[in-house]
């Protein structure tokens, strides 16, 4: 299985996952020209994806999806309050409701040859919820948009051969910055985002002779640094792990797991 980012930040999100004959992806939260684009980075195009996994209606993971899915035909799995959220917006043109495939949390399904699974998440959305895709022995374990984890959100992850996890703010950034107060309360809330300590902590748990490498996305352009992210998650964690941080604005290296 392979894994990449087409898009990882606070204003969008796009994420591919994929072997030889089935192509995800998770979220599309920029343009379908963006992505297209970052598809072509890994040899592929619109018309290869069989699936789009979304994790929740914000729209930093869903502004594409509608002329995606309508150039495309592409089946949309989300869970039913997500997708009754996204069919209610008037932002994103009309979708084919038979391309809405409701899931719910915990529910384990196939999608070409790669097995989904999905966890429940803290986040101040319709109903979110977080991916694992598993490719025979291979495991990827995905989480971002989370104000907090608990253990079943640290079981859901264990034994993953690869990571994506959120590490949105530096909290001091965040708190000097010019956000209003009552933004700051969201993102600092348990239905907001990790900051890059907390990441650094999740990480540091899921830890196990599986996990060979930590993909850190969803960073605030205007509350975090990718050097600040990345020192947080090394201080906790053992120096053989890789870890490196998803670009914001363009497609990442396509990753073996």
């Amino acid at each position: 299985m392979k894994f990449g980012t087409i898009a990882s930040g606070s204003s969008g999100n796009c994420l591919y996952a994929g072997n030889e004959d089935t192509h995800i992806l998770i979220d599309a939260g920029i343009s379908c020209k963006r992505i297209c684009e970052g598809l072509k980075e890994f040899e592929l195009d619109g018309k290869d994806i069989q699936g789009i996994l979304i994790t929740h209606e914000h729209t930093d993971h869903i502004a594409g999806i509608g002329v995606l899915s309508r150039k495309f035909h592409i089946p949309i799995f989300g869970t039913e309050k997500t997708l009754k959220a996204i069919a209610g917006m008037g932002n994103l043109g009309k979708i084919d409701s038979g391309l809405f495939q409701p899931i719910q949390s915990g529910q384990v399904f196939s999608l070409g040859s790669l097995t989904v699974d999905s966890f429940s998440i803290s986040h101040d959305a319709a109903d979110p919820v977080s991916y694992i895709l598993r490719d025979g022995s291979k495991k990827l374990g995905m989480v971002t948009d989370l104000g907090y984890y608990d253990e079943a959100v640290v079981d859901a992850l264990k034994a993953s051969n690869l990571l994506y996890v959120e590490a949105n703010h530096d909290i001091h950034m965040l708190q000097a910055g010019p956000y209003p107060y009552y933004l700051k309360r969201r993102i600092l809330g348990d239905k907001g985002h990790l900051c890059n300590e907390m990441a650094a902590s999740l990480v540091n748990e899921v830890m196990s002779d599986s996990l060979s490498r930590v993909i850190l996305g969803h960073l605030s352009k205007e509350n975090n640094y990718p050097d600040l992210a990345l020192a947080a998650v090394k201080n906790e964690v053992a120096d053989s792990l890789q870890i490196q941080v998803a670009p914001r604005d363009h497609a990442g290296f396509l990753m073996d797991l």
